[in-house]
């Protein structure tokens, strides 16, 4: 049976609220496992861009791209009478089901219609993490530049092919057939627009980290588990995020207490990866017990790191360090937006006893806009999604000035 790889990059985590779809990549793959073609492009969102320091994605590339009504004949074409598949199915399925709902085009389309490279690596790879640079790794397969739907879908589909190559004749899912119901669109003329710089996207520490994360012995918890790991990548989970999270997990059938449960393992599991390397810092302690925070797990973090203590004596664990996050200099420029509790002036003084220079806008040379809702869709906010300048929550612009001299 011929595959359909696909990966996304999106502006969220919810596809059923205001999420959408920025970057679409489908590789087809042969029953044999041989690579095809390969089909890529960005998609103009019509809505802010969302998590750029995650897809780096910029607004001045988005703006030329097509939007999905464009490429949504052709993207059912290329998903036509093949099995589709994708590095956590549920996920990607969910936007392209809400993207065709948009058009008017209602899809049924389930995961017995599809494959997920997630689930099958606990068959194939156990000793893997769920995330697919880990896969990848251990399978022996290089992805350079995770977090780019061309990379990450080739990966998924080098993947595919490593299970396919080991899994026999006939493969363990012959039971999944292709879904039927693609519709037949009216073919529209565009343009594909790839990204201008493929260069490597610096992912934040805790990609690193969850990248290594062992999997659960329950299939349906890695699925919540991984859309976790996107949410908590910038130390912040915004309502948006927390509502994305809700449904996975009502859709999951977890409760309250599984969720709990789960979060425990989390953080546990964070915090014996970060002392594998036998160095623990302060700012390390710090960003575990934020993640504890945004977690529901507060005062955790000490019983967790006792634990990884042991647990890393006992296997000798490889090392990783926790680097990569946002720093601030004396004399950046630093721009506010949204009621942040106190006053105004309040945070500008702060910023200004830092070091720290605070512009009444956004520009090319601001370093940093905190905003009080980071799901802000301000003209302020439109414009550092533009340049690609990180916008940080509050709480976590306080974090950084405790770094700075005059902080």
């Amino acid at each position: 049976m011929p595959y359909a790889v696909i990966d996304l990059e999106t502006t969220g985590l919810r596809a059923s609220w205001h999420d959408r779809i920025v970057e679409i990549a489908i590789v087809h793959v042969a029953d044999s496992g041989e690579i095809e073609s390969e089909w890529c492009t960005l998609i103009n969102p019509e809505r802010d861009l969302g998590p750029q320091h995650i897809h780096g994605i910029s607004a001045a590339e988005a703006r030329q791209a097509p939007t999905f009504s464009h490429v949504a004949g052709l993207v059912a074409d290329l998903l036509r009478s093949r099995v589709l598949v994708a590095h956590n199915l549920p996920f990607d399925a969910q936007f392209l089901l809400s993207e065709y709902r948009r058009l008017g085009v209602e899809l049924s389309l389930t995961q017995d219609h599809g494959l997920c490279t997630m689930r099958l690596a606990g068959q194939f790879l156990p000793s893997s993490g769920r995330g697919l640079l880990d896969c990848c790794a251990i399978a022996g397969i290089d992805l350079t530049n995770a977090h780019a739907a061309s990379h990450d879908a080739r990966a998924a589909a080098e993947l595919l092919a490593y299970f396919i190559s080991i899994g026999g004749t006939p493969p363990p899912w012959r039971w999944v057939t292709p879904y039927q119901h693609w519709p037949n669109l009216p073919a529209v003329a565009f343009s594909p627009v790839l990204r201008r710089a493929e260069g490597h996207v610096e992912s934040h520490f805790l990609s690193r980290l969850v990248e290594r994360l062992p999997r659960t012995s329950n299939q349906d918890t890695d699925a919540y588990l991984d859309v976790l790991d996107r949410a908590l990548l910038d130390r912040y989970v915004s309502a948006t995020e927390a509502d994305a999270l809700v449904a996975v997990a009502n859709s999951l059938n977890l409760s309250k207490e599984d969720v709990l449960e789960l979060h425990r393992d989390y953080l546990q599991a964070l915090a014996t990866v970060a002392m594998s390397d036998g160095v623990l810092t302060a700012a390390e302690v710090s960003d575990l017990e934020a993640v504890a925070t945004l977690l529901g797990l507060h005062g955790s973090v000490d019983q967790a790191l006792r634990t990884a203590k042991h647990a890393v004596a006992l296997v000798a664990g490889a090392s990783t360090r926790l680097a990569g996050t946002i720093h601030l200099c004396a004399g950046d420029i630093v721009v506010f937006t949204g009621d942040m509790g106190d006053p105004r002036e309040v945070w500008e003084a702060r910023a200004t006893r830092a070091g720290l220079r605070v512009g009444s806008g956004v520009t090319k040379k601001t370093r940093m806009l905190v905003a009080a809702d980071p799901d802000t869709m301000s003209g302020k906010s439109q414009k550092a999604a533009k340049y690609g300048i990180p916008i940080v929550h509050p709480r976590a612009f306080t974090e950084m000035l405790s770094a700075l001299p005059g902080g």
